[in-house]
C-alpha cells in the first residue's frame, strides 16, 4: 500500500546552485494556528504521496520524477533536516486517503501531494482531525481550503497577471473567449473575477464547444463582439493542443486580427515549441514562471538525474523548500496554516510564491509574447510579492 524510502541522499550541489529554500523575509512573529507541534532540532517527518501503481500513462515517470525534485530541494536546505517518506496513491481517492492516515500514523507532520484533486481531497478529509496539512500538487482550487493547499498554478493568478498588465498597457475593454467545458468555464470565471477588479472593461464573453465545428461557429460570434463594442483586446482559454491553433488561423481571416485587437492566452503558449511557428499567435501574451530559475532548475535536475524533469516535479521542490525555510527558523509552529501563509511567500523552482489562507496560491509570473517565432519576456516576473507585478 505505501513504500518508505531510503533515509536523504546526499547529493552533489552544483555551481549553478539553487538557494530556493530561502525565506524572501522572516516569518510572520506570532504565527499561530491549525498544524502540529514540531521539534525543529530533529530530522522533520514529512509524507509524499504519489501516483505511483496508477495505471494511467506517464504516472510512473511522475511519480520518480516528483521524488528525485523532493530530494533535490533537501539537498539545498541548510540546518534543517528532512525525513522523507514515500507513499504510493495508484492515483485512487481512496487509496490516497488510506496512506496519507497511514503516513500521520507513521508520524508525518505534514503531507506533500497527492497530484490529483480527488486524491488530494481525499487525503486532505482524511487528515483533517489529525490537525496535519496538505499540501497538494493540484490546480484545482475548488478543493483548497481547510487542511488542503494547492500548489499548482491557477487560473486565477495567471488572469490577474494578465488582466493587470493589460490595463498598464492601456487596454480597456476585453472580450472573453472560452471553451464550454468545466476547465473554459472556471477560466472565464477566473479571467471574470480578474476583470471585474481592474481598471479593463467586460466587453462579454463568448463560449465555444470543444471541437473543429465548434470553434468555426464562435468565430463570427467573437467577431460581432468585437466590433459591437470595440474591443481591444481578447482573452482566450484555448489551449496549444485544444482550440487555439485553429483560432490562431480563423479569427485573423474574419478580420479580427493581431495588430487590433490583442490577443491573450491563460495557458502557455510556448508549449510545444511548434506553436511558435503558427503565424496567428505572433504579438500574443500569455504567462510563464521565472524564465532564469526555470532553466536552472531544468539543468540543475538534469545534472543531477540524467535526464530532463517532468514539468510539474517543481512544485515536489516548492514544498519541501517552503517547510525548510519554515522550519529553520527553529520554531516549533512552523508547519501550522499561520506561518505556511505567512505574506513574505518562499523561492521556488520558477520564482516566488505564497500560500493563501483560502488553500489557493500566488506566484509571481513573467509575461511573455511572440515575436518572429521566439518566446520574448516583455515584463519580468516580481521578485517580491510588493513590487511590480503585484
Amino acid at each position: 500500500m505505501f513504500t518508505v524510502c531510503n533515509p536523504v541522499r546526499k547529493l552533489a550541489k552544483l555551481t549553478i546552485g539553487l538557494t530556493m529554500a530561502a525565506f524572501l523575509a522572516a516569518c510572520e512573529p506570532g504565527a499561530t494556528g491549525r498544524g502540529p507541534s514540531i521539534d525543529t532540532s530533529e530530522p522533520i517527518p514529512v509524507a509524499l504521496l504519489v501516483p505511483s501503481g496508477s495505471p494511467q500513462s506517464g504516472d510512473a515517470a511522475l511519480a520518480l520524477s516528483l521524488e528525485n525534485a523532493a530530494r533535490l530541494a533537501m539537498a539545498d536546505l541548510n540546518n534543517v533536516n528532512i525525513d522523507l517518506r514515500v507513499y504510493d496513491t495508484a492515483g485512487n481517492p481512496n487509496t490516497a486517503a488510506a496512506v496519507a492516515q497511514q503516513a500521520v500514523a507513521d508520524g508525518a507532520k505534514v503531507i506533500l501531494g497527492p497530484v490529483y484533486a480527488q486524491a488530494a481531497n481525499a487525503a486532505g478529509l482524511a487528515v483533517l482531525s489529525k490537525n496535519v496539512n496538505v499540501l497538494s500538487f493540484s490546480n484545482n482550487t475548488s478543493i483548497a481550503g481547510g487542511n488542503v493547499f494547492v500548489l499548482g498554478p491557477t487560473f486565477d493568478n495567471t488572469a490577474n497577471r494578465l488582466v493587470s498588465f493589460a490595463g498598464s498597457q492601456g487596454k480597456s475593454s476585453m472580450v472573453v473567449v472560452h471553451s464550454n467545458d468545466a476547465a473554459g468555464q472556471l477560466g472565464q470565471a477566473a479571467i471574470a473575477n480578474a476583470l471585474s477588479g481592474s481598471r479593463v472593461g467586460n466587453a462579454g464573453t463568448v463560449g465555444f464547444d470543444r471541437s473543429q465545428q465548434g470553434v468555426i461557429d464562435a468565430v463570427p460570434a467573437i467577431k460581432a463582439t468585437v466590433d459591437s463594442t470595440g474591443a481591444d483586446s481578447m482573452f482566450l482559454t484555448a489551449t496549444t493542443a485544444g482550440a487555439l491553433p485553429l483560432f490562431s488561423q480563423l479569427l485573423p481571416e474574419a478580420g479580427v486580427t493581431p495588430g487590433l485587437v490583442q490577443y491573450i492566452g491563460l495557458t502557455r503558449w510556448d508549449i510545444p515549441s511548434q506553436t511558435l511557428e503558427l503565424p496567428g499567435v505572433q504579438g500574443g501574451w500569455f504567462a510563464l514562471p521565472d524564465p532564469a530559475k526555470a532553466q536552472a532548475y531544468r539543468v540543475r535536475y538534469n545534472a543531477t538525474y540524467g535526464e530532463a524533469p517532468h514539468p510539474i516535479s517543481g512544485l515536489a521542490y516548492d514544498g519541501i523548500a517552503a517547510i525548510g525555510a519554515l522550519a529553520s527558523q527553529g520554531k516549533s509552529n512552523a508547519l501550522t496554516a499561520a506561518a505556511l501563509t505567512q505574506n513574505a511567500g518562499f523561492q521556488g523552482v520558477g520564482g516566488i510564491f505564497r500560500l493563501r489562507p483560502n488553500g489557493t496560491n500566488e506566484r509571481g509570473l513573467a509575461v511573455a509574447t511572440i515575436q518572429n517565432k521566439q518566446v520574448v519576456v516583455i515584463d519580468p516576473a516580481p521578485q517580491s510579492f510588493s513590487g511590480a507585478g503585484f
